[in-house]
């Protein structure tokens, strides 16, 4: 081949708030905050990105430190361990720049306090009785703080009544997927057909994440025949090698489904017959069935397979013979 193509998802990824698909409400409430600070003059107001996993919380905080031209501070809250990791990444941040902080949930309680103690005070407190020195204020520069979770009420309640802005992260729509994986496609260079794109979106539960993995997945089974231009052909082989199925389900799903074809169950019981945490599949794995209607619970907490997802599974193992 002649022409060079980009190689990797990440070498496309929108970097203004025009160029951002879905999310509607977010995209509104950002573009009305970027242009009151921008009016006055100042940082962008403290937020919390709230939402499931891979759905553009990390993404959109990219696009506001873009907008607003300051340097973006990025790291989990589990890397933070010790009080001096914590004092350093506060102290390290300076004027109108974003501290960005993952996962904040997972935040030891209290660093969450520090942290919201340190937004009133513009100050960090060191020393005390721990470290046997006496305690000193340091001032901290007046930068913005963003929060993302996927678990809102595992951030203190105080840190995130002080947040002056929510943004609410939903799922998807197969035709926003579409468009996402249209706009990155054309981006890198990647020859699609269109009704490939709509498959991915179908098989994405709603996740912009998993419909471009999907979508390198494709292009990989593409590249690895020689060909340029994704096909149904190249979606189907990269389901077939990842045993996805056609609602995107995978094997420790479709596993989960098949032990609730026997009969009702606990979820420590199908978790003992799949080899699984107890908390991976109420975490991970149930969330989808649920909200999808192939499983349901009763009062007792006892899963149930629905006959949308009995139909599913017998759809699935007709394709599989």
């Amino acid at each position: 081949m002649s022409e060079k193509f980009k190689t990797e998802l990440n070498e496309a990824c929108p970097t203004a708030l025009s160029q951002m698909i879905g999310e509607k409400s977010v995209v509104e409430q950002v573009r009305v905050a970027l242009d009151a600070a921008h009016q006055d003059v100042k940082k962008f107001d403290h937020s919390l990105l709230v939402g499931p996993s891979g759905c553009g919380k990390t993404q959109t905080a990219k696009i506001i430190a873009a907008e607003m031209g300051a340097d973006l501070h990025e790291l989990l809250g589990q890397s933070i361990t010790c009080p001096a990791d914590f004092n350093a990444v506060l102290l390290a941040a300076k004027d109108r720049e974003i501290l960005f902080v993952d996962e904040c949930h997972e935040l030891d309680r209290e660093f969450q306090t520090a942290l919201f103690l340190a937004l009133d005070q513009r100050k960090l407190l060191l020393g005390g009785s721990r470290s046997g020195r006496a305690i000193q204020s340091v001032p901290l520069s007046d930068f913005t703080l963003l929060l993302a979770t996927t678990d809102e009420f595992g951030v203190l309640s105080p840190l995130a009544q002080r947040m002056r802005l929510i943004l609410r992260f939903q799922f998807y729509s197969v035709e926003e997927l579409a468009k996402i994986l249209l706009q990155r496609s054309r981006a890198l260079g990647w020859p699609v057909d269109a009704e490939a794109l709509h498959l991915i979106g179908e098989r994405s539960r709603g996740t912009p994440r998993l419909a471009l993995r999907l979508l390198q997945s494709c292009r990989r089974c593409c590249r690895a025949e020689g060909e340029s231009t994704i096909t149904m052909e190249h979606l189907r082989r990269a389901c077939e090698l990842e045993q996805i199925d056609s609602l995107g389900l995978g094997p420790t799903e479709q596993g989960y489904l098949e032990v609730l074809a026997e009969g009702t169950n606990r979820l420590n019981v199908i978790a003992s017959m799949l080899g699984l945490p107890a908390r991976t599949l109420s975490q991970v794995v149930e969330p989808f069935l649920l909200r999808t209607g192939l499983v349901v619970k009763d009062d007792q907490g006892r899963r149930e397979l629905t006959s949308k997802g009995r139909e599913h599974l017998s759809n699935h193992r007709t394709n599989c013979v």
